[in-house]
């Protein structure tokens, strides 16, 4: 089998993609558990998220509906700039709706707590936000995590779906990226 071109600008493997697909499918199974009655909506955020949305979402076992958004807090570089910006905003009315953010990854949690203050003042019934990756140490605003997939050191880390400058979101895995690539 051929190397995948990642492999060569990337220091170490921090998850394999075996230990994703676990991980994901007992994220899925609590949610299945928590939302079971409700009337679930699941936002997916775009575009880091769309890998880890897409197999959550393939193995939550109860009706629910699912929305998109993207907002930008990156730009090109691989620092939040820490200002905000919605690019595509939610299609239908979450009014009433238990509704559960999904997000790749949770760095410094300025951007979530935007997201959540414009989702809180929407009315939703619940708002709870599930993560594939959390890095704690960098966080400068605290935010409620009900479901983390996986606790990680402040590496800057690509594959399944995070990228670097729009690049390496098709490794199925998620690996610490080689510093030279992305210093200045």
């Amino acid at each position: 089998m051929a190397r995948h071109y990642v492999e060569q600008d990337i220091d170490s493997i921090l998850l394999s993609g075996e230990q994703i697909e676990k991980r994901v499918k007992e994220l899925a199974a609590q949610i299945s558990i928590d939302y079971e009655g409700k009337d679930f909506v699941a936002i997916c955020i775009l575009r880091g998220c769309v890998m880890f949305f897409a197999d959550l979402m393939r193995h939550v076992t109860i009706p629910m509906a699912i929305e998109f958004m993207s907002i930008s807090s990156y730009g090109s570089g691989s620092e939040s700039s820490g200002s905000v910006k919605i690019k595509y905003d939610l299609e239908e009315d979450i009014r009433g709706k238990d509704v559960l953010i999904v997000e790749d990854i949770i760095d410094t949690g300025i951007t979530l707590s935007n997201l959540t203050e414009l989702l809180s003042a929407r009315h939703p019934a619940s708002l709870e936000v599930c993560c594939l990756l959390n890095k704690q140490d960098r966080r400068k605003v605290e935010v409620p995590i009900k479901y983390t997939g996986f606790d990680i050191p402040d590496e800057f880390v690509v594959g399944y779906g995070l990228d670097y400058d729009s690049k390496y979101r098709n490794y199925c895995g998620i690996g610490v990226l080689k510093r030279e690539i992305y210093s200045d």
